[in-house]
């Protein structure tokens, strides 16, 4: 059973930084689309962060401040990007609570709307951890049988992402084989924001950490309208103050 799309989907895999969505920044993008006839296009690009890249980081991913110098910034490329994931669902590793709230941070510190949230948000390793629960080089060799090379190149994994989905698919008869069916099985389908701090349940916006964790952000808004402002002055992701506002507005303002 091979995996029926309705519409295309584009496996993102980013290298940054560091893993603090508010304060990293991309420096390799890669994305390979798949379109439901199955062919596949394939779009990488370095990106000049515009900020120092950690020693450490470089030793994990290979990428260094001279070798960025000369490329563009994700504000330049932007545009480019949005177009090439327009009209697509969007699918990668671990990329619902990485990836995916990075490269939207990156649209909204450019000032660039790219609708990230009406499509479907596919994470391979959800399914993995589900079924099997290991890392992307581990589930490249239980799916694939292949050893994965050139591991933490951001083409290199992508690519790999959508074989391992493509093995998922066969294998499991019980996830479906379209994205919709995925991404409800993994339950992904419930989160408010890209970096998971507020979830759906039973259709009400839930805090999903901190002291209020489990509670309603409306009642807690009510009840405890200063947290309000903490959040917005914290270092919480751009989204995540996004999306409170949204909250704020629709459920504290509307008389």
């Amino acid at each position: 059973m091979n995996l029926q799309l309705t519409k295309p989907i584009v496996f993102i895999d980013l290298e940054t930084t560091g893993i603090n969505v508010s304060l990293d920044k991309i420096v390799e993008i890669a994305l390979v689309k798949i379109m439901p006839d199955g062919t596949k296009q394939v779009k990488r690009k370095l990106v000049n962060p515009e900020m120092h890249i950690p020693e450490q980081v470089t030793a994990i991913h290979g990428i260094s401040d001279e070798m960025v110098k000369d490329a563009p910034s994700f504000k330049q490329i932007a545009n480019e990007i949005k177009q090439f994931i327009e009209g697509a669902d969007l699918g990668g590793y671990n990329s619902n609570r990485f990836d995916i709230p990075m490269l939207n941070e990156e649209f909204l510190r450019s000032g660039i709307s790219a609708d990230m949230e009406s499509r479907q948000l596919l994470d391979v390793q959800k399914v993995f951890h589900k079924m099997e629960q290991r890392t992307l080089t581990a589930a490249y060799k239980f799916y694939c049988n292949k050893n994965l090379e050139d591991a933490h190149t951001a083409e290199a994994d992508a690519l790999a992402t959508w074989e391992v989905l493509e093995a998922q698919v066969e294998k499991y008869a019980n996830i479906g084989n379209t994205v919709e069916s995925i991404v409800k099985f993994t339950g992904e389908d419930q989160i408010v924001d890209f970096a998971g701090r507020f979830i759906m349940e039973n259709g009400v916006e839930i805090f999903n950490f901190g002291k209020h964790k489990g509670k309603s952000v409306v009642q807690v808004l009510k009840d405890e309208p200063q947290y309000y402002d903490w959040m917005m002055k914290g270092d919480f992701a751009l989204h995540t103050k996004q999306k409170l506002t949204e909250i704020f507005n629709r459920s504290i303002l509307k008389k």
